[in-house]
């Protein structure tokens, strides 16, 4: 199925070259701003919720175990692409090496492959806080968190490294130029010599199995808490219900459509859709997810958002106190 053996150590390019969004080339400067903007904000407010979570003893429900375990994951998906593509953006240095293509793509895979689990496992767990309130505790021990966490990361590393193998032993003879702004597997699997279906078939099916069986659970869970929020008698207890089940919609569409849209029409739709749309699209679930979840999943959490005031107290207070020190005691 994969073909006749080839002398990989031959064919194998040294170098590979970004070509960024084809055809955007006069908007590369604002893109290096937006996306420099938008890092920043992903790699402070991740790393904010991981130190809140990991230094106060107090939040230690599933909810936030698996918030923690959700802002690691999108800073490592972040990092592994948006560094490059404020590079290519700003200097037009597009140039990457194969094995640092090739952990590129295995990287953000399986980022994105643990986003999905890692998004089920948050709806599972507003499932059972909301539906089964006083069996929360029972059900969602720390064992069943850390088996759900375990399986998540084996499920995204079993689909993964076959995927990988298969792309980096193909042969590349002919263009080294990518049209992407990262090592997109399709993208690189295009520039082989040999017949790249085999993957990219393993990809269509692989991740439309898991996607759409996450997909299908998430849906579940929400339906199942609308209708035991429409239940409440209380129309402030619906109503905060529904705004934070609304939010966490939003941040799935987001990170759901535009990756599975760009999936399908690499696959049906090349011809049709302008190729920089295809690249925005698959650069979209990169980048936005990692910016908005510590947004949505963090901030708008009453007792994480409390604990970030309060954690900010004190540094503002020593900064206040040292400013007035200087103040009194300069002459």
């Amino acid at each position: 199925m994969l073909g006749p053996p080839h002398n990989h150590s031959m064919e194998t390019p040294a170098t590979f070259f970004l070509v960024g969004i084809p055809g955007l080339q006069s908007s590369y400067l604002w893109l290096a701003i937006s996306l420099s903007a938008m890092y920043t904000i992903a790699l402070l407010g991740n790393s904010l919720i991981m130190t809140v979570i990991c230094m106060d003893s107090t939040l230690r429900e599933p909810m936030f175990g698996f918030l923690c375990v959700l802002a690691a994951v999108d800073i490592v998906m972040a990092s592994s692409v948006v560094p490059k593509m404020v590079s290519i953006f700003s200097s037009g240095h597009s140039s990457i090496s194969f094995s640092a293509c090739f952990a590129q793509m295995y990287f953000v895979h399986a980022a994105t492959a643990m986003e999905t689990g890692l998004l089920l496992a948050m709806a599972l767990d507003r499932y059972v806080a909301i539906c089964k309130p006083l069996h929360y505790k029972s059900i969602l021990t720390p064992r069943v968190m850390l088996g759900m966490s375990v399986t998540i990361t084996i499920r995204a590393v079993t689909f993964m490294t076959p995927l990988s193998w298969m792309v980096s032993h193909l042969p590349f003879c002919g263009s080294h130029v990518v049209p992407h702004s990262y090592c997109e597997h399709m993208a690189v699997a295009q520039l082989a010599c040999a017949d790249p279906m085999p993957s990219r078939l393993y990809s269509l099916i692989g991740s439309s199995i898991i996607v759409g069986s996450d997909v299908t659970f998430i849906a579940a869970s929400y339906i199942l808490i609308l209708r035991a929020v429409f239940g409440l008698s209380s129309k402030n207890a619906q109503w905060k219900a529904l705004s934070t089940c609304g939010s966490h919609v939003g941040v799935m569409a987001l990170y759901y459509l535009p990756g599975m849209v760009s999936v399908y029409i690499s696959w049906l739709g090349q011809d049709s859709v302008p190729l920089h749309t295809q690249v925005l699209l698959a650069d979209l679930y990169l980048v936005f997810p990692p910016t908005l979840n510590p947004i949505i999943y963090g901030l708008r959490t009453k007792q994480l958002r409390e604990r970030i005031r309060s954690f900010d107290v004190l540094p503002l207070s020593l900064l206040q106190l040292r400013f007035m020190n200087r103040k009194l005691f300069t002459p």
